[in-house]
């Protein structure tokens, strides 16, 4: 699989925790995608934060600095407009890519 169907994925799978859940901390997306896919997915912090920033660049979310419920200082990110539209592209895309596996799996 390409490097860009991997990184495309990691975008899809920030992109749809934002929408479900809305304003969250980089260590809140790591939690949701591990429970959410019943620990079959872990995302590590290297990989996560350098795409948060180039989603942030991309236009496709927002952050802004906050305190948690330990009193700590955290980075929240939030979907914006743009990211809402990415997100419809990267499932339509993800969905497509699904399909052609699947095929090929049947194939064989």
């Amino acid at each position: 699989m390409a490097r860009n169907d991997l990184q495309g994925t990691l975008d899809l799978l920030v992109l749809k925790t934002l929408s479900q859940l809305g304003e969250l901390h980089g260590y809140g997306i790591v939690l949701h995608i591990q429970r959410a896919s019943d620990e079959l997915l872990s995302v590590e912090e290297g990989s996560l934060y350098p795409a948060l920033h180039r989603m942030e660049m991309s236009g496709w979310i927002r952050s802004e600095w906050k305190v948690t419920d330990t009193n700590r200082k955290a980075k929240y990110y939030r979907l914006t407009p743009a990211g809402q539209k990415e997100l419809q592209n990267a499932e339509k895309s993800f969905e497509h890519l699904v399909k052609g596996v699947r095929a090929i799996l049947r194939y064989a």
